[in-house]
């Protein structure tokens, strides 16, 4: 029998597995062993003559690649460098011999035991493997197969071994899979539950301050892997056994306090368990809007009530559009990414980029994470003008024209650039986020506010030119923010139609009306492209759920899948719970508008999935909702609170849940796991902020007072109690009527349904085309919907960083950026959050925030007319506008 100590994997040269593969003797009938076989040592050369000779007999001809000679044979190109065992493991016994090899090779696996007498079992050909393989091997593997090793020239595979197609993928999540990894153990659920509990509670608390900062689930995720290493150190390890309805659900069939070194998949659960719960409940803002801005007493029931049902809505409908935004490999969910190579980095420290000498995924990020925890004291706190890197104003401070163009606070933010992470990835991280979605999201972006605003504000659309040019207030005819106070009869909770008459109408910043026709346009778009781009893949999934899997899919197929009714069970339970909630309380909503508003929400979760899950841009379909509301319960400002929660928490949660899956999707989590964890860590977080939030209300007197000692002036709840009054008492007929000053918004409704229309006939006129394939109207709009309150700076800094990491570093450097890019991204998060949260508790919070370094760096951006929001012209003393309204 012929042996030879494998150096790389069978199914992959650029594999290590340290194992032996025995391959059978020639029989008469066999073909001649390979002479490289029977040769102790093969010069290179010897080695490269029989591949080409054999290359020869295939009748396959050399090739040329960058100087290199190469044959193509079996699927493989091999060229000088390649080492006489890959020539033999690929030419020596291929054909016939190679499924025998691979039985021999599982046979082996099959029998291997570790030093505690468990078997071990090895990855080959798609089955389980004694560990997942490291991020770093996966990335090196690719990258060889990419021909991107600088250090091997010509060195290029065609690898036989099934990966994601999506080379971000690959560099994140393994294509192994361990089925005997546990998942739902007694540190997971300790650590998951507590997690959501205590970070989702202190973000509740933290969402009533101005300014504020909040626990995200990066942090969680890096705190809770040294807590689950002592767990793993300090647990008792005795072996329990599960009952058997226990089994049938989801759980290990044995359990124990402690089953071995804290893995992977525990951490994966206890991310999801956070992501689910940390977010503070959106719901809640209603209950803080009704009992501290109306004075009416509503009870912890409709707390409960409102909480549960919002989320778990979201959570059925998750279920139920996993076979559209789950299996297709195509949706890769780029936020998910991160998370992935993070929970890789920390699970294979050891990694290093060649197996010797190169820094490991580990170091680089507690080196990086370390480097924007100090640095961001420097844009934070010691040198605030870095982060708000208004220049040009600086030197013209009182100029009205450069500081509108220029500025930062109410400009247009054309300085470009910002020195501060948190400023640079305010509407996503731009390590993250596809290239091509970043130049669709910067071009609409300088469409509508750096050419289309301007035109409009100096030529004094809508009266624009009396107001600020960039700001998230609304405002009165004589150039003040609008007091809401003087036109709305709190006591009866309707609109003082005499003092509005004599009071005045809204105005809004020419920004802002190009948000709210963004807005309208954005929502038909968003259903005419997904009906166009993906309306065929969605009617074939709908009759197939998992047709064509990738590599993950196949994996996940070994664990039983949570059927589709017991969503369907969930959604209808908690419809039905809501149902209740309005017929008890009396919130102003009959039920056929909370039917309508929970409608609305569905039929955007695929449409807003599907962009979120190519370029971790959340949709926003607040003013449709808003406008929705206005007209059909107008003069009824708690029903138009109660539409939009329903309706915006119905997509925002299911996408939440939705990003969860594909994580767990990723990790290989078993799905029922997943789903466990996701329904018992919600409602554990429901009751806890619902808790939260009324200690909150009983403890604090003057709890959303604007001089409330602790800054807890509900920043949140105040925006919503301007809506409900904008929207819901005065109403959109007085402001988007015929008639009306801002009617002509309307217009964009049919403009946002007709671009993606022409893009899609022109893709098809012109295919070959590569700009027209990947204009995306949807993502050009959803990604300007951030200004205002963002400003250009925020724009143009996240386009450069992303032109540099995902355009040149992904082209260039394809090798750093696969090992380093997320992770990277990933450290800049982490760190520059710690910090804020540092500088928030230890400078900010103590003494009413009077700790300060009182010095030019920190307040010469202050001085400007951007940031005192100075107009154009000058409101004249008897008001602008219509004469009538």
């Amino acid at each position: 029998m012929f042996s030879f100590t494998a150096d790389s994997s069978i199914n992959s040269p650029a594999t290590s597995m340290s194992h032996h593969a025995h391959y059978p003797p020639p029989t008469a009938t066999s073909p001649p062993p390979s002479p490289l076989l029977e040769e102790d040592e093969v010069s290179p050369e010897e080695a490269y003559a029989f591949a080409a000779q054999r290359a020869k007999d295939e009748q396959f001809m050399p090739e040329t690649r960058d100087g290199m000679v190469s044959v193509k044979s079996g699927g493989a190109r091999v060229s000088e460098e390649d080492s006489e065992y890959e020539l033999a493991a690929r030419y020596g016994y291929g054909g016939r011999y190679e499924d025998q090899a691979r039985s021999d090779a599982r046979s082996e696996a099959s029998s291997a035991f570790d030093e505690n007498g468990r078997r071990i079992e090895r990855m080959v050909d798609g089955g389980p493997m004694d560990r997942q393989q490291s991020a770093d091997e996966k990335m090196m593997a690719d990258l060889e197969l990419l021909g991107e090793n600088p250090g091997m020239p010509g060195f290029e595979y065609e690898d036989d071994e099934e990966d994601s197609p999506y080379p971000e993928v690959r560099a994140s999540v393994s294509n192994y899979d361990d089925v005997d990894i546990p998942v739902l153990t007694f540190r997971s659920w300790l650590l998951g539950l507590g997690f959501a509990s205590i970070v989702g509670g202190l973000n509740s608390f933290l969402n009533l301050r101005y300014p504020t900062v909040y626990l995200t689930p990066i942090i969680i995720q890096v705190v809770t892997y040294p807590l689950g290493k002592i767990l793993a150190y300090v647990l008792p390890d005795r072996v329990w056994r599960a009952p058997r309805w226990a089994v049938r659900l989801g759980l290990e069939e044995e359990w124990s306090f402690n089953p071995g070194p804290f893995n992977i998949k525990e951490h994966t659960i206890i991310l999801i368990m956070a992501n689910a719960a940390s977010s503070p409940a959106y719901a809640l803002n209603y209950s803080t809007v009704v009992e501290k801005y109306y004075g009416i007493e509503q009870g912890v029931g409709l707390d409960i009530l409102l909480v549960l049902t919002t989320q778990m809505i979201g959570f059925g409908v998750a279920g139920l559009c996993r076979r559209f935004l789950v299996y297709p490999a195509s949706l890769i969910w780029p936020q998910n990414l991160v998370y992935c190579t993070l929970l890789n980095t920390l699970h294979a420290e050891d990694d290093t980029i060649d197996g010797g000498g190169g820094i490991s995924r580990y170091s680089f990020f507690k080196w990086a994470t370390i480097a924007a925890f100090v640095y961001y004291f420097l844009p934070g706190f010691l040198f605030t003008a870095l982060s708000a890197f208004s220049f040009i104003c600086w030197a013209v401070p009182n100029n009205a024209v450069v500081n509108q163009l220029f500025g930062v606070s109410s400009g247009l933010g054309m300085s470009m650039i910002t020195f501060d992470w948190s400023q640079i990835s305010y509407i996503g991280s731009p390590l993250v986020v596809p290239w091509w979605a970043e130049v669709n999201i910067f071009v609409g972006f300088v469409i509508t506010f750096w050419i289309i605003a301007p035109i409009m504000y100096y030529t004094n659309v809508w009266y624009s030119a009396y107001l600020p040019i960039s700001t998230s207030a609304v405002f009165d005819r004589f150039g003040q923010s609008y007091n809401t106070s003087a036109v709305v009869d709190i006591a009866n909770m309707a609109l003082n139609v005499t003092a509005y008459e004599s009071y005045s109408p809204l105005f809004l910043p020419v920004t802002y009306s190009a948000v709210y026709g963004l807005a309208m346009a954005s929502t038909t778009a968003f259903l005419t492209h997904t009906i166009l781009y993906h309306g065929k893949e969605i009617m074939a999934r709908m009759r197939n759920a998992k047709s064509e899997p990738d590599i993950h899919m196949k994996l996940m197929m070994q664990y039983p899948e949570v059927p589709e009714w017991w969503y369907m069970t969930y959604l209808a339970v908690f419809s039905g719970m809501s149902i209740a909630l309005i017929y008890v309380w009396d919130v102003q909503t009959p039920i056929w508008a909370l039917i309508v508003s929970l409608l609305l929400g569905f039929v955007y979760v695929l449409p807003g999935g599907f962009v979120y899950a190519m370029t971790s841009q959340e949709i926003g379909i607040n003013l449709l909702v808003e406008l929705m509301a206005g007209y059909m319960l107008p003069g009824q400002p708690l029903g138009n609170m109660i539409f939009k929660t329903y309706s915006l928490q119905s997509i925002g949660y299911a996408l939440t849940f939705v990003q969860d899956l594909k994580l767990g999707h990723y990790l290989k989590v078993p799905p029922r796991a997943t789903f466990w964890a996701q329904i018992i860590a919600s409602i554990c977080s429901c009751l806890v902020q619902v808790g939260v939030r009324r200690w909150v209300v009983r403890a604090v007197p003057d709890l959303c007072a604007t001089d409330q000692s602790s800054f807890l002036t509900c920043p949140y709840a105040e925006v919503m109690y301007s809506a409900s009054i904008i929207w819901g008492l005065i109403g959109p007929s007085r402001t988007f009527g015929i008639g009306q000053l801002y009617n002509p918004v309307l217009w964009w409704f049919l403009a946002g349904g007709l671009l993606p229309i022409i893009f899609w006939v022109a893709g098809k006129r012109w295919p070959t085309n590569h700009v027209l394939q990947l204009v995306n109207i949807p993502v050009m709009m959803t990604g300007a919907l951030f200004m205002p309150p963002a400003s250009g700076i925020n724009y143009s800094s996240w386009f450069f960083v992303g032109f540099l990491f995902q355009y040149l570093a992904r082209r260039k450097f394809f090798r750093w950026w696969a090992k380093f890019n997320f992770i990277f991204s990933a450290a800049l998060d982490c760190g520059t959050v710690i910090s804020t949260i540092m500088i928030f508790l230890c400078l900010q919070l103590p003494k009413n925030g009077t700790i300060a370094v009182n010095w030019w760096g920190n307040d010469v951006y202050t001085k400007t007319a951007d940031w005192a929001g100075v107009p154009y012209l000058t409101p004249p003393e008897e008001g602008f506008g219509p004469a009538t309204w």
